[in-house]
């Protein structure tokens, strides 16, 4: 069906018709332009979604449970989804968006020029019925004129008081008027003809013409629609697969979560490698009782294994032990001997690891500037041989270095090894006493035949930090007992001498600064290194 022949009159509805078509291809245009607006928006807030619970960590934070390394693959997977909007949003503007944008012009400029060619035909086709109209009209005069002179003459002839001149001179009158008459006719004949052809030519050929021309281009605009829907779809299809495949990734991420694994890690990073306690000692209150004599008199107690009176051997100790009444913090010392058995075995591996890892590097940078020592050698053409040799000479001496760092860890996670097996063997008694012969075991693990080189010196306490926290002259009650496992020296003011195997009293907790503060029986308190005993606790204290 034909615009041309069915709508040839149409003209002004087909020129709005056209005009809402164009409309209709930019409103779309415009939901594609919102439509994209929102995949980049969505994208966006993923990403930075992402971002914000995955902040960056150093190696040593790196998660190891299996639910955190889940939640990060997620994450990960999440990331990939958020970049596949990123795509959508991409091909949108591109490939749906920018394509309606450009077609829409050029609908434009083509209506703008088939309109204006369907005004000039009309436009020629008004010029040819006004001259055939004026031809028509000037006929209509010059008939009616030769009409009164045909009168007039006829008057005149037959009026027999008028002179021959008078009826000659309205004959030649009328016959002036009958000849512009027919000079009119035939000019009227001939533009009524020339306007018939051009009115059938508009009508049958220039209009029909114009009128398809509207048509194509407005089933061209229908088809172009057509086609941008698909590609709206198409850009949405092709994300499918891979966004299923970070949706698998999802769904595998939370299968991994192994509950077993993340309690077996739990127990390797907090493990101590101490024994259990053993049993609870008898405390003998009844050495402080003052025996009487036989003359009935009180007896001098003696000073040896008496216990004094706690009010006064706490107000002595006041001077003595901690004068600001905080413990000192323990610092990390370069053999992790301030850590638990098997949290410093751990550390030590892990540094020997990394140290080994640092060699390598450096065996291998040396054996390439060996092998570029030897090129120059050959061929001096391409370097100086001795101009690498000072780059040699500090690749040997990082790698002494480094060597001397791994037999240094390397002995220490040895006899840290060694130690827990013959602890291991060794069981707790409070009654029988060990003693070592010099060149035992200390417990940062380091052998020596010196004993003032025994063990390490414990963390010197910054009498800044400290307050007074012996106010008060009523001694601590006991929450339980330890045993010593290594002689403590407790050369350090506020800290407290013992003997390997000594039994003491813990009278307040380790707080987490690696420091327990226990009494002796004499009476005299301080504090001593948590790792160096081995503590009970009552079970009335335990959860307090």
């Amino acid at each position: 069906m034909s615009w041309g022949t069915e709508l040839w009159d149409q003209f002004d509805n087909l020129d709005k018709h056209t005009q809402w078509g164009i409309d209709f291809l930019e409103r779309y245009a415009k939901f594609v332009k919102e439509r994209l607006e929102i995949e980049q928006t969505y994208a966006k807030q993923l990403r930075n979604l992402v971002k914000k619970y995955c902040p960056k960590r150093s190696k040593d934070d790196e998660p190891r449970f299996s639910s955190c390394l889940s939640f990060y693959a997620i994450l990960n997977e999440l990331n990939d989804y958020a970049g596949q909007r990123e795509i959508v949003a991409e091909e949108m503007g591109h490939k749906v968006y920018g394509e309606l944008m450009r077609y829409s012009q050029d609908l434009k400029s083509e209506r703008k020029h088939h309109l204006q060619e369907g005004r000039k035909a009309q436009q020629y086709l008004d010029h040819c019925w006004k001259q055939m109209d004026n031809s028509k009209k000037k006929f209509e005069r010059e008939c009616r004129e030769a009409e009164k002179s045909q009168l007039s003459y006829e008057r005149l002839d037959n009026d027999i008081n008028a002179t021959k001149s008078e009826v000659e001179k309205a004959k030649s009158q009328l016959y002036l008027r009958t000849h512009m008459a027919d000079e009119s006719k035939n000019e009227y004949a001939a533009q009524l003809q020339n306007f018939n052809g051009e009115q059938w030519k508009h009508f049958n050929v220039a209009i029909p013409q114009i009128f398809k021309n509207l048509q194509d281009m407005d089933e061209r605009r229908t088809v172009k629609l057509g086609e941008t829907y698909r590609s709206f779809a198409e850009v949405e299809r092709r994300v499918i697969p891979i966004i299923s495949k970070c949706l698998e990734g999802m769904v595998a991420a939370a299968k991994s979560v192994d509950e077993r694994r993340d309690s077996a890690i739990v127990v390797e990073s907090f493990k101590s490698g101490f024994e259990p306690p053993g049993d609870f000692p008898f405390e003998d209150f009844s050495q402080n009782i003052y025996r009487t004599g036989s003359d009935g008199t009180i007896s001098t107690p003696k000073n040896e294994g008496v216990r004094p009176d706690p009010k006064h051997s706490m107000g002595k100790a006041k001077n003595k032990l901690w004068l600001f009444g905080k413990k000192p913090k323990a610092p990390t010392l370069e053999d992790f001997s301030h850590l638990p058995p098997e949290q410093r075995r751990k550390r030590l591996q892990q540094r020997i690891d990394e140290l080994s890892k640092e060699l390598q590097k450096e065996v291998d940078q040396r054996d390439a500037l060996n092998k570029m020592k030897d090129v120059y050698e050959k061929n001096p053409q391409m370097g100086d041989p001795s101009s690498l040799q000072p780059k040699i000479s500090e690749t040997m001496c990082n790698m002494e270095r480094l060597r001397s760092e791994i037999h240094k860890n390397e002995s220490w996670l040895s006899e840290v090894e060694g130690k827990q097996s013959s602890r291991g063997d060794r069981r707790p008694s409070a009654e029988v006493n060990h003693h070592t012969p010099h060149g035992r075991e200390s417990p940062e693990g380091s052998y020596t035949d010196d004993p003032s080189q025994e063990h390490r010196s414990p963390p010197q306490p910054d009498p800044h930090e400290f307050d007074d926290e012996f106010d008060d002259d009523d001694p601590l009650p006991a929450i339980g007992h330890c045993k010593a496992l290594y002689p403590f020296d407790g050369q350090n003011e506020g800290t407290l001498v013992m003997k390997e195997d000594e039994v003491l009293y813990i009278i307040e907790e380790d707080k987490g600064d690696g420091w327990t503060r226990a009494r002796k029986q004499t009476g005299e308190e301080g504090y001593v290194p948590t790792s160096y005993v081995e503590i009970t606790l009552e079970k009335n204290s335990k959860g307090s």
